[in-house]
């Protein structure tokens, strides 16, 4: 009898044990939180953000703010202070590292929900306005528990080893630093180099030159993300949206001549502009045609990804109003971007082929 009280009685401890083991476990991951699921930061913490899959949805339903700064990873590169100071904002990323639309747009009702926003400045990436117009969260293995509203899969996250062991010391780390700066959240510029090896190091030139595709070939998908995103204007009246298109190298642009997709990829920045710019609440800035910088790979990583140099100057010239379209000019500025890529691929590319410095695609 004796025996089976004390095995009963051990079997009891363990079982106690692991359920409080398992609260401390639970109560920990919930006070740090480094996805920012269930709050903003607790104990005075720097918010610290790096993992913008695992993050970025919580820190919109969670963070105090009044702006976002909405993007691919082109966007990541930007500290929100230059923004919080240009627009007298308090900002916070948006970021889809795809930069589709639909994506993007399921990020900014995430935001509106719960907050009043003032600015949204977002970046259009050609490709985006080509894209199936679905969300990809799911089918790209994001951690749809920190998506959802299901309490009960928050499991996944309270009792992850990972967590515990790798998310939550490093956040420590960095929020107690004194030289982690929170504006320069998701930044990967830091683990990177620039310049012309770089640039041209990562950039497979397609070895056929493909005719040039209707420009119309994409117009089904342009058509509803087109939808998507003036809905978010029209229903956002009292927020001003300032969308602008970025400067990729002149290399992005030789590639998408040469597989026969400029024309489209004009033909849809026309027709997108030309819807947005109905709104009072819309500004849109168009900055692919500045030649100084998209010549000089000095501040490319590969094709398209540039220095944070790059980011703050498009931000310096939106504040200055430079490179803006209107209704009036839209037109003629798209059409000097396909010009300038007319040059590109006709004279400021030669010397590179020239000189053998253009790595090809592998074909079969």
């Amino acid at each position: 009898m004796k025996k089976e009280n004390n095995s009963s009685n051990f079997i009891n401890r363990l079982i106690v044990t692991a359920i409080v083991l398992a609260i401390a476990i639970g109560a920990v991951v919930y006070a740090f939180d480094p996805f920012y699921h269930f709050h903003k930061p607790w104990f005075g913490m720097k918010a610290v953000l790096n993992d913008k899959e695992y993050q970025c949805i919580g820190t919109l339903r969670n963070f105090d703010y009044d702006a976002l700064i909405v993007g691919s990873s082109v966007m990541e590169n930007n500290n929100n202070a230059w923004y919080d100071e240009a627009y007298n904002v308090k900002s916070i990323k948006a970021i889809r590292s795809y930069g589709a639309t639909a994506d993007l747009c399921y990020l900014l009702d995430e935001a509106f929900k719960d907050h009043d926003i003032k600015y949204v400045f977002y970046n259009i990436d050609p490709s985006s306005l080509s894209a199936d117009a679905e969300t990809t969260y799911e089918s790209t293995g994001c951690p749809m528990y920190l998506y959802d509203n299901n309490p009960f899969n928050d499991v996944q996250y309270l009792f992850n080893k990972d967590v515990l062991f790798e998310k939550i010391p490093y956040q420590l780390a960095n929020a107690l630093s004194s030289d982690y700066d929170e504006g320069l959240s998701y930044n990967w510029a830091k683990w990177k180099e620039f310049g012309p090896h770089m640039a041209l190091g990562l950039y497979y030139r397609p070895r056929e030159v493909k005719d040039m595709m209707e420009e119309t070939a994409y117009t089904e998908n342009l058509e509803k993300n087109i939808a998507l995103l003036t809905s978010e204007v029209a229903s956002h009246q009292e927020t001003q949206f300032i969308f602008f298109y970025p400067v990729y190298s002149m290399l992005w642009w030789d590639g998408i001549v040469r597989t026969g997709e400029r024309d489209a990829y004009i033909y849809n920045e026309k027709e997108m502009t030309k819807a947005l710019l109905q709104y009072d609440n819309v500004r849109v800035f168009c900055f692919q045609n500045d030649r100084d910088i998209a010549t000089n790979l000095e501040y490319y990583m590969d094709s398209l990804h540039f220095s944070p140099d790059i980011n703050k100057l498009m931000l310096d010239n939106m504040v200055s109003g430079e490179g803006e379209m209107t209704l009036d000019n839209y037109e003629e500025v798209l059409d000097g971007v396909k010009d300038f890529s007319d040059k590109i691929v006709k004279e400021l590319i030669v010397p590179y082929e020239e000189k053998d410095m253009l790595t090809y695609e592998i074909t079969e």
